[in-house]
């Protein structure tokens, strides 16, 4: 009756392939076997065709994988050709099989499963021996032993001369298969609060090897076994699953497990179209932080960014924006990056003493993954932020040669890797907002800003907005952050009160009148919504005000730099920066068009941040050296002349130019005493001036 019953199914499977997959097995018949060897079938189809065939796939993948296959081959073909080696894999498992990596449970076991997440590690491409024919040295009969997985098989005795070998393995009659081993971790955004990310192994073969690298979203499908944890010798009860694959799909689509219903949409489109829909975003965004509007502004800008845009002849330009808070301890830097981190769709969050080059770019690693003897590379934190934002805190305090691993990722948003004989790129397609302290802790208010940033000028220039958070006090101003803060707090504690203590003689309506003041306006979860709605639906384009207004300001704030000994007050950077902040700014509106207001708004911030760190100090003018090369001109144009005067003084004395003598020259020229003495410093450090005697100079 059994057998009955599995002709009936293959039968059911025939009929199936008729009804819904009749082109697609013609197609695969003519790619058959070089370029295609493979029938995808979607779930959902099948569960379409038959309900009870569809769930009877799930609990027991492996038969009716089985009788699947058998249906393929005995299909009618108008060629002749046998599909006798030909895959049937299924995709687009229904909701309730598709559990979270860390969901996974012995219930699971050999049962079919899809998981998402995205590629932490991938082996290379490697050949497996499927069935292997041995030889018998003595007298050459061929035994073949089929290969499971686990330990190599060989045969116990030879079936001609009965002897228990010598036997080899006769390569050209044995079958092999691709196969590959890659290691899916669960995404950033469907994790919140601190917890690990969990990973699967999976075992994929044949013709969907090769076709991921690290750091890609993918979504899997396949069969939950369990393999023993231990070795031989001492084996532990305890196992571990992994996957056999059955499909593996890169997922294009972004923030996939954002399930923006209908009643989502209408309040999105009830907040857009709001006249203070910028107020109420700011008020949104850490409101338990009092004050700094422009900065919650340009971090909304970041979180919608600007729109990626493809070039016919191939290239990119980069979308995403940079920003980089500098700022005096204790103003609340570290919990705005908590606050973006937990609003964003996809958000990575790093702290700079714990960081390394390797853990933010990628790692070549050789442990137990595989076969253990080959190199693989572990995706890192901007690889793993892929579409989405890096928060990086504390970014002074890394390493210099650490720093360095984020040029590439901030600008062409790829991160290439050459380690252990690996070659590979691997994107990073995200928005960086670092947090920094000042070179001493505090901005000194009588050195230039530019020299208390102690980032090297090729990083800095990479950012589209650098701000900074200066603690001065300020009575008014003082006065209302105490209040509040001191507010803040009480509004927490009533709701502790209220959770943790039963008598309590404070109204629910106090205790919502106090939170109300702290509560963000627009609730968290759904500000994610939006940002991942606008992102996907939104594409805006400029309007020839728009242009104009952005055109002028460049032009205007350029045209400083033309005299001869003007500085260079910005460069394009600059520009590409204020198109990027317009375009995020018409998509908190949901707009498909960048307006002049758009423009106006962003050249305010730009125009702020500017003066904040892009003025040289001695001039008041606007100077992009400051910024691009860490020296603004003033300077370098005064280094010139010492080191010039210490020359010309050289010639005049044998031993040396003497200190008093340069000092009095530099006076007579107009140079301040205490500068030309920092600059004679900054001369000595860079090795272009030493002291061959005490109190004389002497320039290399």
């Amino acid at each position: 009756m059994a057998q009955a019953g599995n002709s009936e199914l293959v039968d059911s499977f025939e009929q199936f392939f008729r009804n819904y997959y009749d082109n697609e097995i013609k197609q695969l018949a003519q790619q058959y076997p070089n370029e295609q060897r493979s029938l995808h079938i979607d779930w959902q189809d099948l569960y379409r065709f038959d309900p009870d065939l569809a769930d009877d796939f799930i609990n027991q993948p492996e038969q009716l994988q089985r009788y699947a296959e058998e249906a393929l081959r005995l299909y009618d073909l108008p060629i002749d050709v046998s599909l006798g080696q030909a895959h049937v894999r299924v995709r687009n498992l229904p909701e309730t099989e598709s559990p979270e990596i860390r969901e996974i449970r012995a219930r699971d076991m050999n049962s079919l499963v899809q998981v998402h997440g995205i590629v932490r590690k991938a082996t290379d491409v490697r050949p497996k021996i499927e069935e292997a024919a041995f030889e018998c040295q003595l007298c050459g009969t061929l035994s073949r032993v089929p290969q499971s997985s686990g330990d190599f098989q060989e045969p116990h005795e030879c079936q001609g001369c009965e002897r228990q070998g010598p036997f080899r393995v006769n390569f050209d009659q044995s079958e092999f298969v691709d196969s590959q081993k890659i290691r899916v971790q669960e995404s950033p955004e469907g994790l919140r609060g601190g917890e690990t990310p969990q990973a699967l192994d999976i075992n994929i073969e044949d013709d969907i090897t090769g076709e991921v690298t690290p750091g890609d979203h993918v979504s899997a499908t396949g069969v939950l076994r369990l393999e023993q944890q231990g070795d031989q010798q001492d084996p532990s009860p305890v196992f571990d699953f992994y996957m056999e694959g059955m499909s593996v799909e890169i997922d294009e689509e972004q923030f996939e497990d954002m399930d923006i219903t209908e009643e989502d949409k209408k309040e999105i489109y009830e907040i857009s179209n709001r006249e203070d829909i910028y107020e109420r975003m700011v008020a949104s965004i850490a409101p338990s932080i009092y004050g700094y509007d422009q900065e919650k502004l340009s971090m909304i800008l970041q979180l919608f960014s600007g729109v990626t845009k493809q070039l016919p002849d191939g290239s990119r330009i980069r979308g995403d924006l940079h920003m980089l808070l500098i700022g005096d301890p204790g103003t609340g830097k570290s919990q705005m990056l908590a606050y973006i981190e937990n609003i964003a769709p996809r958000a990575v969050y790093t702290s700079g003493k714990g960081s390394s080059s390797a853990g933010l770019t990628a790692a070549a690693v050789r442990d137990d993954f595989g076969d253990g003897q080959q190199w693989s590379l572990e995706a890192g934190a901007l690889v793993l932020a892929d579409q989405g934002i890096a928060a990086i805190d504390e970014l002074d305090k890394m390493r210099p040669e650490d720093r360095s691993a984020m040029h590439e990722a901030l600008e062409q948003q790829k991160i290439s890797v050459s380690k252990a004989g690996i070659n590979a790129t691997l994107k990073s397609r995200c928005s960086l907002l670092g947090a920094a302290n000042p070179k001493y802790g505090r901005f000194d208010q009588y050195e230039p800003i530019s020299e208390q940033i102690d980032l090297e000028p090729a990083l800095i220039s990479r950012f589209d907005l650098i701000f900074t958070v200066t603690d001065t006090p300020d009575e008014e101003k003082d006065r209302n952050l105490a209040e509040h803060i001191i507010t803040t707090n009480y509004a927490g504690e009533l709701t502790t009160q209220r959770e943790e203590m039963n008598q309590l003689e404070v109204s629910q309506g106090e205790i919502d009148e106090m939170t109300e003041q702290v509560d963000p306006e627009i609730d968290a979860e759904l500000l994610r919504k939006y940002i991942a709605y606008a992102k996907q639906n939104c594409h805006p384009r400029m309007t020839e005000d728009a242009r104009n207004a952005i055109r002028d300001f460049y032009v205007d704030l350029r045209s400083k730099g033309t005299d001869e000994d003007a500085a260079v007050p910005v460069t394009a950077r600059k520009l590409e920066a204020l198109v990027r902040l317009s375009e995020a700014s018409a998509r908190v509106r949901l707009s498909d068009t960048v307006e002049q207001s758009d423009a106006e708004r962003v050249i305010e911030i730009v125009r702020s941040c500017l003066q904040d760190v892009g003025v040289d100090p001695e001039t008041g003018e606007f100077d992009a050296d400051i910024v691009e090369a860490g020296t603004s001109k003033s300077q370098r144009d005064r280094i010139k002349n010492l080191k010039q005067l210490i020359g010309d003084i050289e010639e005049e004395y044998d031993d040396g130019a003497p200190v008093d003598i340069v000092m009095e020259r530099a006076e007579e020229i107009g140079m301040d005493h205490t500068k030309a003495e920092h600059e004679i410093d900054k001369l000595k450090q860079k090795g272009e001036v030493y002291e061959p005697s005490t109190d004389t100079l002497r320039t290399t």
